[in-house]
């Protein structure tokens, strides 16, 4: 059976559980044996087993023993490389920053260094006078 986006999480783990299962009885190793070597207790190569949830951590310790570690890669690649990741990079990469000496947004510093007082409410072209 293979794992894919339709099935339910009980029915993942169960097959997790089984595969679990078949590796240990390929090397022909009972769950106590299986514990032993991985440093876990019984009842936990159990609950894996049966597809029931078990901690991230025994989770790597039975991968681990049972020398599975190294298939972590492609069920959880470092990246993928996705169309539209790439897209949105390249537009980043098309974008400047506004320097702000073009006036815009009133942060340009008047040319002779002089402060001017801040600009209030009622003082914009045509208005009768300052609004207080």
């Amino acid at each position: 059976m293979h794992l894919d986006e339709l099935m339910t999480d009980a029915a993942v783990l169960a097959e997790l559980g089984r595969r679990l299962a078949r590796h240990r009885l390929e090397r022909n190793w009972t769950q106590a044996e299986m514990a032993a070597e991985a440093g876990l207790g019984q009842a936990t190569v159990q609950r894996a087993e049966r597809g029931e949830s078990i901690q991230m951590t025994s989770m790597v310790k039975l991968l681990r023993t049972l020398e599975l570690l190294g298939a972590l890669d492609l069920a959880v690649p470092e990246s993928i490389d996705l169309p539209i990741a790439r897209l949105e990079r390249e537009q980043r990469k098309l974008r400047r920053r506004a320097s702000g000496r073009s006036g815009g947004r009133g942060r340009a510093r008047p040319a002779g260094g002089s402060a001017e007082r801040p600009w209030r409410w009622g003082e914009e072209p045509g208005a009768t006078g300052p609004v207080e």
